[in-house]
């Protein structure tokens, strides 16, 4: 059955144009989840004293990099303690940072839709802070609500392990008007290689949270 009151992106490069309605965007919400698995059991006396079997823990931790209309850059993440403004430039925050992926509601990202004239573009970025860079097994997902629109949902499940950075989709102003929604899933080794990749221009240094 088909629900309509969500839209998946599956392939890289599908778009989607939010909907507006008689007033502005209002909130765009974001939200991460994912999930920690066990790893395979193993048989065998060594195998319990070596510890085999225990759940890998991952932190997956949701960010973006945003441009707004007048130039100005940055990025909006955890790391760093670079939670954002909802109210004020960048119009970006950052509610919260969950380290197990046992969190119900996972990490979300606001994005204020009224001040949709200031804002140009926006990345959405996953990273592991910690733990083994195992996409597979983190299973992630990013669903994107806003008001009077159906959910839009992309699915970590192209996975490229070893890698600790996925940029997931990009977010576009389109006339000022609405966003266009891409998905991208495109894997790096960090921030600074993923910059250049979608020419962001900014310069980087180690954070800590």
């Amino acid at each position: 059955m088909v629900n309509l009151n969500k839209v998946e992106l599956t392939k890289k490069g599908q778009s989607i144009n939010l909907t507006k309605g008689s007033q502005s965007l209002g909130e765009i919400h974001i939200n991460l989840n994912w999930e920690q698995q066990a790893a395979p059991q193993k048989k065998g006396f060594l195998s319990s004293l070596l510890g085999s079997g225990k759940t890998q823990n991952v932190d997956l931790d949701l960010g973006c990099l945003f441009e707004l209309t007048d130039g100005y850059k940055g990025c909006v993440q955890a790391l760093g303690n670079a939670f954002g403004d909802f109210n004020n430039a960048p119009y970006i925050h950052l509610d919260g940072d969950d380290r197990t992926g046992e969190v119900s509601n996972g990490e979300n990202l606001r994005i204020n839709g009224k001040k949709i004239a200031a804002i140009k573009r926006v990345l959405i970025y996953a990273f592991i802070y910690e733990g083994a860079a195992n996409w597979s097994q983190a299973n992630g997902v990013v669903t994107l609500k806003y008001p009077g629109g159906a959910d839009i949902e992309v699915r970590l499940n192209e996975h490229q392990d070893g890698k600790i950075m996925c940029a997931i989709a990009m977010i576009e102003n389109v006339k000022n008007e609405t966003f266009r929604v891409e998905r991208l899933v495109e894997y790096f080794n960090g921030h600074q290689n993923m910059d250049r990749h979608y020419q962001w221009g900014m310069q980087w240094q180690a954070g800590s949270k």
